[in-house]
């Protein structure tokens, strides 16, 4: 399959998967509000956001189902897509942080060709989940998640992470992995690195809403490797989340490598070359030490936006995985 877009798709394509995680964000986030649980600043920010949210959410095929999974923390927002492969299990995609399902407009299209697909809007992140009760930490990320997957008519899904979404993945495999067929993380903040200092300080000015939007352009476009986010849906989508939303949500822990070595799932990792949420190369060594039985790809031109820039790879590496560990 060619992974050569016409230009305006390529454009759309390398759009940034989300903010930095970063302990400033997260800070400044947390001093603007008392509130325990993650909200919209203000009912035009939200209806901003939703009104991105639906125009980014047009380039996707049409959901068969929209599923509101009630959580001991709050509603999950999930989506059901039907697709024409065979596989056994569905695929479950968590996005990035400060995206939603939008996200994953390029993805899809190829990730059908595999079997049916749900996609999630993280909870306590800008989308259409609903956040009720305080996450305090990697547990509360854990039971969330699990149980959404729970509510499904499936005892098992091929978890798919970008991003944040790749350390949410990795924290319930190692929480509980009983409903995971297979887990690839694309690209995971927090996973096979540590976020830089540089990107860290360049995060900060993008996580204060009453800065300019074009700084908040700049550090999407920086995480795309450059791209263009001008007047682009899911880059508008991102922006407005990250200006509309204050996020209540604890630092993720950096998982290290015994506790990677002790997952009991077949796991493909995707590490971006050009990536600004760790060093390529050094992820790549921790993920090939960490996984012994693992699958570790490197996109060598590829910015932290390689869902969007390399959607064809991705799906054949995904098919692999599904396809070789078709009997859990």
């Amino acid at each position: 399959m060619s992974d050569q877009p016409s230009k305006p798709r390529r454009r759309y394509l390398r759009i940034a998967v989300g903010a930095v995680i970063v302990g400033a964000v997260a800070i400044a986030f947390v001093l603007r509000s008392p509130s325990p649980v993650g909200h919209w600043n203000s009912a035009e920010d939200r209806d901003r956001f939703l009104a991105a949210y639906d125009r980014a959410f047009q380039d996707l095929p049409a959901p068969a189902e929209t599923l509101d999974i009630r959580t001991d923390y709050g509603v999950v927002r999930v989506y059901r897509f039907t697709g024409t492969g065979s596989s056994t299990h569905p695929l479950f995609l968590l996005p990035g942080r400060s995206s939603a399902t939008p996200v994953w407009a390029a993805n899809l299209p190829g990730l059908l060709t595999i079997g049916d697909v749900y996609t999630v809007d993280l909870l306590g992140e800008p989308g259409r989940s609903i956040q009720e009760r305080p996450i305090s930490g990697d547990d509360d990320q854990a039971a969330w998640l699990d149980q959404t997957l729970q509510a499904l008519p499936t005892s098992k899904v091929h978890l798919v992470g970008l991003s944040i979404g790749g350390w949410t993945a990795a924290n319930l495999a190692l929480h509980d992995s009983s409903h995971i067929a297979t887990l690839t993380l694309i690209d995971p903040a927090q996973v096979f690195g540590d976020i830089p200092w540089s990107t860290a300080i360049r995060a900060l000015p993008a996580a204060v809403p009453w800065l300019p939007k074009s700084w908040r352009d700049s550090f999407n476009s920086y995480t795309a490797g450059g791209a263009e986010v001008q007047d682009v849906p899911i880059a508008d989508m991102i922006e407005a989340g990250m200006h509309a939303y204050s996020l209540k949500l604890p630092q993720p822990t950096r998982i290290s490598e015994d506790r990677l070595a002790a997952l009991d799932v077949p796991v493909l990792a995707v590490i971006a070359g050009r990536s600004v949420m760790h060093d390529a190369r050094e992820a790549v060594d921790t993920a090939e030490r960490a996984l012994p039985n693992g699958t570790v790809q490197l996109y060598p031109d590829a910015s932290h936006a390689v869902n969007g820039e390399y959607p064809d790879r991705l799906r054949d590496d995904i098919a692999d995985l599904v396809a070789t560990h078709s009997d859990r």
